[in-house]
């Protein structure tokens, strides 16, 4: 069996799947894609955030081809962890069959932070800052998951 088949497979949870779930999804296929099978979907779909394409391709990552998907469509992949990365998602997460670890990581919201700025640059301030928090979250992956209060689902 080839190290990609025991790759752990990770679903990032928003409500939307339109721009913090997109951003994980985008850094864990980049920087962790030996190790992790990155997913990423919302309670609903929202669309793929434009701000958060622009961020992450400043960054070096292309997420321009990502579509927002439906938590709904993905519940026949064994995830072995579901990172819901806002509160709402991880308030409304479904239940996974199997032995999905569900965790709760939060991260602000870019659209909701850069509502009433002057200017797209100034929105785009908000963006870059999660985007930089998600990247040192991901990072941190697999190893994170298994650190204190980490495994249980109860963060």
């Amino acid at each position: 069996m080839s190290k990609n088949q025991n790759r752990l497979k990770i679903l990032f949870l928003c409500t939307g799947n339109s721009c913090r779930s997109q951003m994980a999804e985008g850094w864990a296929r980049a920087l962790k894609g030996d190790v992790i099978e990155a997913y990423s979907a919302g309670i609903e779909t929202h669309g793929l955030n434009p701000n958060a394409v622009k961020v992450m391709a400043e960054a070096g990552v292309d997420i321009s081809a990502h579509q927002s998907q439906c938590v709904d469509d993905l519940m026949e992949v064994p995830f072995d962890y579901v990172i819901t990365v806002c509160g709402h998602a991880h308030e409304t997460c479904p239940m996974f069959p199997g032995q999905a670890k569900v965790i709760h990581v939060g991260f602000d919201d870019p659209p909701a932070l850069a509502r009433n700025t002057a200017t797209e640059e100034e929105a785009r301030t908000h963006y870059r800052r999660v985007r930089d928090e998600i990247r040192a979250f991901v990072e941190r992956l697999p190893e994170a998951l298994t650190k204190k209060g980490m495994n249980d689902g109860t963060e």
